[in-house]
């Protein structure tokens, strides 16, 4: 169970702090992460985050922050200075954009004696389909080949993962395999997983927890199916389970 944990991330998706806390302190036991996404983090604040270190919980910021070089590096340095253990930025942003984020990254954990937290980059979002991405956004490649193509671009640019559909988990783990010095350390943390008994609600591109496990995802990431459930502890326990099965 423990190892299992481990490649769980719990989305605390609400705007409410006092939900919010409820699901750290019942949940904390079992996952490795708590996910802050922008709906939590503009409803509460930074305190959310203290929250869930003094929980003795990690922290997964997902602020998919995407702009000019500069604003993206200074954002991530005050993401550090938070001491959140993951954060992530969009790849699209360009090799300048990560790249100078990633050196901001280290620059002030080094000057402040604080862990540097894994940098991912986001590829195509899980709501995204082959007809949005080729019609809306005018991106010729197929959806998968411009995930490994930007999956690459991380592995080039020294980031510690990427964050994909589970769909696309199993491409990049062969990229990863084939391209990266130290394969083991690049994480693939899919968003869009559902087990088989709960709704995939606004996901397009989704998994089950043992399948994404199986496609070589290291973290999955999981919310209304366990905060929305009326026994959210047992619907973690099954989740686990699945896990479980995805590793052995």
């Amino acid at each position: 169970m423990k190892k299992a944990k481990d490649h769980l991330i719990i989305a605390l998706d609400t705007s409410n702090e006092e939900e919010a806390m409820k699901h750290i302190l019942k949940l904390k036991d079992y996952t490795g992460y708590f996910k802050v996404g922008l709906e939590l983090f503009t409803g509460i604040g930074p305190k959310i985050i203290k929250a869930i270190k003094d929980a003795g919980s990690k922290v997964f910021f997902d602020g998919k922050f995407l702009d000019i070089p500069n604003t993206v590096s200074k954002a991530v340095s005050n993401m550090v200075l938070h001491k959140v253990d993951m954060l992530n930025v969009y790849m699209s942003g360009g090799t300048q954009m990560i790249s100078d984020a990633r050196a901001a990254l280290i620059d002030t954990a080094k000057k402040n004696n604080i862990t540097p937290p894994k940098l991912l980059g986001v590829t195509v979002l899980t709501s995204i389909t082959s007809d949005i991405l080729q019609d809306d956004l005018k991106i010729k490649a197929q959806l998968d080949e411009y995930v490994v193509h930007l999956a690459e671009l991380a592995i080039k640019n020294n980031m510690d993962g990427i964050i994909c559909s589970p769909n696309e988990a199993e491409v990049v783990n062969k990229l990863k395999k084939e391209k990266h010095k130290s394969p083991e350390e690049f994480l693939i943390v899919t968003p869009g997983v559902r087990p088989a008994w709960a709704k995939t609600n606004d996901q397009k591109r989704i998994a089950t927890p043992k399948e994404a496990i199986k496609n070589g995802s290291t973290h999955i990431v999981i919310g209304r199916p366990i905060t929305g459930a009326k026994d959210p502890v047992d619907a973690v326990k099954k989740i686990l389970d699945e896990i479980e099965e995805g590793i052995s």
